[in-house]
């Protein structure tokens, strides 16, 4: 920052720094910045913006990594992107997170929060539960209103996405595409809601959310579970794993411990439904060799929640990496790999889907790349002509006999 500006009033991280003195900074090149007519810059005094507009910044597609934007709220004060000046900054994680070195961690996005309960728009009911206290380990079940209990229904167990730190099975985007994946696939689903980093670093997310997934299986046999829902409207043998982004990924984590476990025995996976899965590793492939800004991002967004000496190659993100389990192990007879084009994971998930094709694993493979979108569009999006595709590809999916 250059010395002879007056203080800094606001700052989006390695986007945009706004001084006292009402002069606007850009931290990244103008080229990567672009506004369209409502998402506009007005002048800025003090920190707040003097006409009746909403603020924000959007990263063209070659920056973004399923972000849309960064909304300010009524009645316009940039208070959530304030910096906090009397704190030292340790880690910022654009533009997700912002660690101080007091310990101290400040979120700037995927903090929203929505009910459960009914959905008049897609006729879908929802409710919380608690299934670890000790922990807070909890869950967000929804069913079709008009589910009864003499025909009962797939489940789908979900795990969301969020970089394994933002976001909950609560935030109002997930609650809405749940929503709709449920009326459109007719199903019982349960979304869990699992610790996140850096205050609970990997593994808590896979241990929580292991740990719902025993919850479930409890249900399958008889007096195992006092959830009525899943006793009341759940064929338990038709049950799916599925998530976005690092939910994917711990689907299939979960479906290689599955294997030859005791868990296998209570309840049986039929398919994986993998959503834009976040695998990653240290040498770049694909678009990551030439689009280094992006690649430099998410290595950053792995190395905040993951403290491995082994970094981007910790089997935990690189299913290929040494030491990652046999991927003919895949506890399940289906495999439904969906990537989108515009999505830094791209390849990876391009590369998975490959690799089990070509391994020993005895089950069926799918492979769906959504053209002109990013990273969990459908989250973002949920009623645009590619979602509804997508949310019938998967209904399609699950309900196969």
């Amino acid at each position: 920052m250059e010395s002879s500006k007056q203080e800094v009033v606001f700052e989006l991280p390695m986007t945009l720094r706004v001084h006292k003195d009402g002069h606007a900074e850009r931290l990244i090149p103008a080229e990567f910045i672009h506004r369209e007519n409502k998402y506009s810059f007005i002048q800025i005094k003090k920190g707040v913006v003097t006409e009746d507009c909403i603020l924000s910044v959007k990263l063209k597609s070659s920056l973004s990594f399923g972000i849309r934007s960064f909304p300010l709220v009524h009645p316009f004060s940039l208070s959530c992107f304030q910096m906090d000046q009397s704190k030292d900054i340790a880690r910022d994680v654009f533009p997700f997170l912002r660690v101080y070195k007091d310990g101290t961690i400040e979120r700037l996005a995927g903090t929203e929060v929505s009910h459960a309960g009914l959905d008049p728009e897609t006729g879908v009911l929802s409710k919380d539960t608690v299934i670890v206290p000790e922990t807070g380990v909890s869950a967000r079940i929804y069913r079709p209103n008009s589910a009864k209990g003499n025909r009962k229904l797939p489940l789908v167990i979900y795990y969301h996405g969020g970089g394994f730190f933002i976001s909950s099975a609560s935030d109002p985007k997930y609650h809405n595409s749940l929503n709709r994946l449920v009326a459109e696939a007719n199903i019982v689903l349960v979304s869990v809601d699992y610790r996140r980093a850096p205050e609970n670093p990997l593994p808590a997310a896979y241990d929580d959310s292991w740990a719902a997934l025993q919850w479930v299986a409890a249900h399958a046999k008889e007096d195992g579970g006092s959830e009525a829902w899943l006793n009341d409207y759940v064929d338990f043998g038709r049950v799916f794993l599925a998530g976005d982004s690092c939910g994917a990924n711990m689907a299939h984590h979960f479906a290689l411990k599955l294997k030859d476990c005791e868990l296998d025995h209570q309840i049986n996976i039929q398919a994986i439904a993998m959503i834009f899965p976040y695998f990653w590793g240290k040498d770049p492939i694909g678009v990551e060799v030439t689009d280094q800004a992006r690649k430099s991002m998410v290595d950053n967004w792995w190395l905040l929640v993951c403290p491995s000496e082994k970094g981007c190659d910790d089997p935990l993100i690189n299913p290929f990496a040494d030491g990652s389990p046999s991927l003919e192990s895949l506890a399940c007879k289906r495999l439904l790999v969906i990537v989108a084009e515009k999505d830094i994971l791209r390849d990876r998930g391009r590369l998975y889907y490959e690799k089990m094709v070509n391994s020993e694993w005895q089950g069926t493979a799918e492979f769906m790349e959504i053209q002109g979108e990013d990273h969990v569009f459908h989250i973002h999006n949920p009623d645009c002509e590619n979602a509804k595709s997508m949310f019938k590809g998967l209904a399609s999916f699950i309900n196969q006999t």
